[in-house]
């Protein structure tokens, strides 16, 4: 029997990793706290962003399980040094699960932009694939895991998302640029 989808290989497990590295080293940036709420400012959605762009969507989700695996086994690669199982199961691990589709549906998204011959409609497809995947995927899976998991009003936890919008979308503009000046250079396989 043959599988629908080839195994990655180790080229695209290589890849898997410095993407997961690259958001390990993002991390390495002092989180900006809100006061508010659990949540802190980071540059690691960046990293999430960029993985989907430049891996594709299976290196780029593999790249975010990897990551996840790596704050499960308790290594210190959140923002803040965070890590372990119990942020797991705390009130921002939904943003933390939300990586995986994210940096899979931006993976998509950009490989089926990369066909277009104008750099500039191709650039805006991959700030569109950004904006979906790397804001409002993250966003909602952190928004449902903090009303169905820990029990914050639906409203409360989308208006305290909110506040991150803006950031987010300034992040998904940066990664639409760094994507374009390596496509500029390199022809990007996204896998």
């Amino acid at each position: 029997m043959t599988s629908v989808a080839p195994s990655l290989g180790f080229r695209d497990l290589t890849l898997a990793a410095l993407g997961a590295g690259l958001v390990v080293a993002l991390g390495a940036t002092p989180p900006i706290p809100l006061g508010i709420l659990p949540v802190p400012i980071t540059l690691q959605t960046f990293g999430v962003m960029l993985a989907g762009l430049l891996l594709g969507p299976r290196r780029g989700a593999t790249a975010m399980a990897v990551f996840v695996a790596l704050v499960a086994i308790g290594l210190p690669v959140l923002a803040g040094g965070r890590g372990g199982f119990g942020v797991l199961v705390g009130p921002t691990a939904g943003f933390l699960y939300g990586w995986i589709p994210a940096a899979f549906l931006i993976g998509v998204l950009a490989r089926s932009f990369a066909g277009i011959g104008n750099p500039v409609t191709r650039g805006l497809g991959n700030l569109a694939a950004c904006l979906l995947g790397g804001v409002i995927v993250i966003h909602a899976c952190g928004v449902a895991w903090l009303s169905l998991v820990i029990g914050l009003g639906w409203w409360k936890a989308l208006s305290g998302t909110v506040l991150f919008v803006p950031g987010d979308i300034v992040k998904a503009i940066l990664a639409a640029i760094v994507c374009h000046r390596i496509e500029s250079v390199i022809t990007l396989d996204r896998r």
